[in-house]
């Protein structure tokens, strides 16, 4: 078996190898120091996979050290988003989710850093629940912590999340006052540091009731949760004044993540007059990412996110 540094090279190492044909300015960032990743069952016995399918989707699985890959713009207007790619809570789909959304807004000027978190596994991670949120608060403490290096404005950083990426982005959204609470953040300060100034949820998976997607609640809380766990990450019943400002994006005819998920979250926000915009597209389907590819309307939303991120003055 590798030594823990060993892999931790490799894994980088491999990462960087694959996407550097994608990017000519990535930079992948460590979320966890000298490998002290919190939670960890140290199992080494399962390793990390990066594969695409015959379906052209790249997927990622297995996950035992989690990054964030950064990507930077040839002018850079101060505005970043922490991009959570989606999967089910089972793998990341860090293609068409992660890495061309990344360079799409940077495009534009904004500064994206693809997360690559840790998926809730029993034969990784105690508190398996827990790790993915860590992942997301530390990345964006570690963003906010070096605006300057990266020349952004720390009062415009954002979180993106797609499908069950997009539960995750809510649950930062909506938890983040809470940090301190989870294993790697109990020397935090102020929580704020880790707290969102926008979110993006692309087709997200919210609720924990109805309308929800049967097998990403399973994966983070098991077969038999209680009540109490369900509630407390079905995330439009934690909207609070705390929430930032969000954009909603949903096709209506979304088999996998019924778009009752986005309309429960936007009335959330709406009842505590939290700014929030909704696009709803009568097709796309689920997992649609840039929409490139589709016919229809939805084929827009990049353009009415950009607008939506100017009229809001995240972009400037």
């Amino acid at each position: 078996m590798k030594s823990h540094l060993s892999l931790y090279f490799i894994l980088c190492l491999s990462f960087i190898i694959f996407n550097s044909t994608m990017s000519r300015s990535q930079t992948v960032i460590p979320l966890w120091p000298d490998g002290k990743i919190p939670n960890d069952l140290k199992n080494r016995n399962v390793q990390e996979k990066i594969e695409a399918g015959n379906d052209g989707i790249l997927r990622i699985s297995n996950i035992v050290l989690p990054v964030l890959s950064a990507y930077f713009p040839d002018k850079p207007n101060g505005a970043a988003v922490i991009i959570c790619p989606g999967g089910g809570y089972s793998i990341e789909a860090a293609g068409h989710e992660g890495v061309n959304v990344a360079t799409w807004f940077n495009s534009f000027g904004v500064t994206a850093f693809v997360l690559k978190y840790r998926l809730p596994d029993d034969a990784l991670w105690s508190n398996k629940h827990e790790v993915g949120l860590e992942d997301a608060l530390k990345g964006i403490q570690i963003v906010r912590e070096n605006a300057d290096k990266y020349k952004i404005d720390p009062s415009r950083i954002g979180i993106m999340g797609f499908s069950a990426g997009g539960h995750l982005a809510s649950t930062a959204s909506t938890h983040w006052y809470l940090a301190k609470d989870l294993t790697g953040l109990k020397n935090l300060s102020n929580p704020e540091i880790c707290k969102p100034n926008f979110s993006i949820l692309m087709y997200p998976v919210i609720t924990s009731g109805p309308f929800k997607h049967a097998g990403s609640f399973e994966k983070l809380l098991g077969k038999t949760p209680s009540q109490e766990q369900l509630d407390f990450y079905s995330t439009e019943k934690q909207v609070s004044d705390k929430t930032p400002p969000t954009l909603l994006v949903h096709a209506t005819d979304d088999k996998g993540v019924p778009v009752e998920n986005s309309l429960l979250y936007y009335d959330a926000l709406r009842k505590l007059k939290i700014p929030a915009s909704l696009l709803i597209y009568e097709s796309g389907g689920h997992g649609f990412g840039l929409a490139q590819k589709l016919k229809g309307s939805v084929h827009s939303w990049p353009e009415s996110c950009k607008a939506w991120m100017i009229g809001m003055g995240f972009v400037k």
